[in-house]
């Protein structure tokens, strides 16, 4: 089907919608009509051809006894769906009658098979029937699809024809609720950089056989259709045959129902819609449709700032959630927890990706997410987003992240992310991470989409995954390859130890030597007066044989005449916190933290400890830190030309003014 045809077809389909709906519906809502008729188009010119057979077949079950008639129908059918009614489309158009009509329609509905029965469901399309019949338009909807300008038949329109139909009018709709469409639908610009980015490092490598696809956040689709497309391609030009499956989960009822009608026209190997699952029960976060299993590439464009409390509350809460996506063994932590705060569940769906990532085969997995900014930094150390990143970088997973250009979406103007892992790192890029700052790099579009005021042209994403495969070409220094839009880094660059320092609390009166008990310093804390100069409160005396060691808060001291190795009480209302680099040179020290210590901390308050029980691992990552590019103050020759300039302008409007 050339490009002329695709576009008279799609014209015509969209111009059912302004003949007959515009009075019925707002123009957001046309696609909860027309997007189910072109289905139900599709499908009927499909089963025309053996409709007498599955009627036959149907009948000798019926009278077989046979419940189970499912796979017998899909044979008869010769496809992975059927209709058992009496009716065709064509058959409907003759009906006189609007109660006729509406119930002849409702009943060649009934007929179809459970998947399309699951189509139809969730775009509740039953629910616009008695409105398209009081206004006397279902029938002229059949008569308009019925047009012979209009061929959806597979003579007419193969399954790769019809699905990019399909998709092309999702594109429409959802530009047309623009306000929406972020929410499950990402710009095929960004999904097109996602799948080379996932596929163009290893092309040379991918040998021919079947591979496994898989979207958490499916929404309608779109980036499982174009990742297998674009695999497809790669491999077709290298001589090698590859079979995909298409696995993915949605929570939203019509956007699934979308994804859904689009495999089913797609057509393609058989079952391949059943794959996918959706609707209100089906939250990827709480009710995993696919536990245990594994997937060799995956990319998703979760929902950003999004509340995940419900699904939170039927896992059990914070202290009740054992889903081992969430919960897993890492550095000596058999419960390390990556449990974000309940407000954004964005972080998870990465984890989810990552606890689907095969282990056990040469290519491993590879995976393309779009997060927001808050992704990179969001959460302290040993809070979940924290523990994701830590947990992703130190298993050496994260590959890059990639910068978008502001406003690439169509209902929010932030900046966005791309990150890439891969559980298989080529050599050079093992213990690295690559950051590119994309932002740049976009054409303007002629026309705003919503928010959506660029886009990423092929050149763009050329210029992108060029950069990408070059990693560190440019050459690179100790620590990093220095260029203005591509650095690599080391691993351990992204994380701190985050460790609390705590100073010892004095009160007035307090004697020297003294150990003080629990109550005690109770009372004291109720009673006392705090003095920086009195002595501190010793809370514990170590057992002989115990060395002191003042940095972590072993302190000699003289207690009932002899020199013991004691620990003070801390004063709360001193004690503070510092985030020291994991990559913090240890100098003549044991470690980067003492040296952080000695350097930073102890020549401004030398009674100061750190309490190593409190220290903590976090990892984040600052785009601005590493790609902020100062902008030159103006020379005084310049500001002085400018003030004289200003001066001169205002004394003629004076004399004009004056006369």
């Amino acid at each position: 089907m050339n490009s002329a045809t695709h576009g008279k077809i799609v014209s015509f389909i969209w111009g059912i919608a302004d003949d007959i709906l515009r009075d019925l519906y707002v123009r957001g809502k046309y696609r909860d009509v027309i997007l189910p008729f072109t289905v139900l188009r599709r499908l009927d010119s499909v089963l025309e051809p053996t409709k007498q057979a599955v009627l036959q077949m149907k009948k000798a079950l019926d009278a077989s006894g046979i419940d189970n008639q499912d796979a017998a129908l899909r044979q008869a059918a010769e496809q992975d769906f059927y209709n058992t009614s009496p009716f065709t489309m064509r058959d409907l158009r003759s009906v006189g009658s609007q109660a006729r009509l509406k119930q002849d329609f409702e009943a060649y509905l009934d007929g179809f098979s459970p998947n399309v029965q699951e189509i139809l469901e969730n775009f509740e399309f039953r629910h616009q029937i008695p409105r398209l019949t009081k206004a006397d338009a279902l029938g002229a909807l059949i008569e308009k699809f019925l047009d012979p300008t209009l061929d959806l038949s597979p003579d007419g329109l193969d399954n790769h024809g019809m699905g990019s139909i399909f998709e092309e009018l999702v594109r429409r709709f959802n530009e047309e609720n623009n306000e929406e469409a972020g929410e499950h639908w990402t710009p095929r610009d960004a999904v097109r950089l996602m799948t080379r980015l996932m596929f163009e490092p290893i092309a040379d490598s991918i040998p021919s056989g079947t591979y496994l696809l898989y979207d958490g956040a499916m929404g309608t689709g779109g980036m499982l259709t174009v990742a297998e497309e674009t695999l497809k391609h790669l491999s077709a030009g290298r001589d090698k045959k590859v079979v995909t499956h298409l696995y993915g989960q949605e929570i939203n009822a019509e956007t699934y129902a979308i994804a859904k009608a689009d495999l089913i026209l797609k057509g393609g190997e058989p079952g391949a819609a059943d794959d996918v699952v959706g609707g209100p029960e089906w939250s990827t976060l709480s009710n995993d449709a696919f536990v245990s299993q594994e997937f060799d590439f995956m990319l998703s464009n979760p929902p950003y700032g999004k509340s995940w409390k419900s699904d939170l509350e039927r896992m059990g809460g914070k202290s009740g959630i054992n889903d081992p996506r969430f919960i897993v063994e890492h550095a000596g932590d058999p419960e390390f927890s990556l449990v974000t705060r309940s407000s954004d569940g964005q972080m998870l769906f990465l984890a989810n990706l990552v606890s689907k990532m095969k282990h056990h085969t040469k290519l491993g997995s590879r995976i393309a997410e779009v997060h927001n900014g808050s992704s990179l930094f969001t959460g302290d150390a040993g809070q979940g987003e924290s523990n994701i990143r830590r947990w992703v970088i130190e298993n050496d997973w994260l590959e890059a992240i990639v910068a978008l250009p502001l406003n690439m979406f169509y209902n929010t103007g932030i900046a966005t992310y791309v990150w890439v892992l891969t559980n298989r790192k080529p050599e050079h890029r093992k213990g690295k991470v690559q950051l590119i700052d994309a932002s740049g790099w976009f054409t303007p579009l002629r026309k705003n989409l919503g928010k959506k005021n660029c886009e990423l042209s092929p050149a763009d994403i050329d210029r992108i995954v060029k950069t990408f495969l070059a990693f560190d070409g440019a050459g690179a220094s100790e620590h990093a390859a220095v260029s203005e839009h591509s650095k690599v880094f080391d691993n351990a660059e992204f994380g701190y130890s985050k460790v609390v320092v705590e100073r010892p609390l004095r009160f007035v009166g307090v004697d020297a030597g003294r150990l003080y008990t629990a109550a005690e310093i109770r009372q004291l804390k109720e009673t006392g007066k705090r003095d920086d100069n009195a002595a501190p409160i010793i809370k514990k005396v170590h057992r002989i044989g115990v060395a002191a060691d003042p940095l972590v808060g072993r302190f000699e001291a003289e207690v009932g005449g002899k020199t013991r190795v004691v620990e003070y009480e801390p004063d709360t209302d001193l004690r503070d916190s510092e985030q020291i680099p994991l990559t913090e040179p240890p100098g003549q020290w044991r470690d980067g933290i003492e040296a952080f210590i000695r350097r930073e901390v102890l020549p401004y308050v030398p009674d100061a400890w750190v309490d190593e029980a409190k220290t903590k691992i976090g990892y984040e990552i600052s785009f601005t830190r590493h790609f902020y590019q100062p902008v030159p103050l103006r020379t005084l020759d310049e500001i002085r030309a400018d003030i004289r300039a200003l001066e001169a302008e205002t004394d003629t409007l004076l004399t004009d003014i004056v006369g």
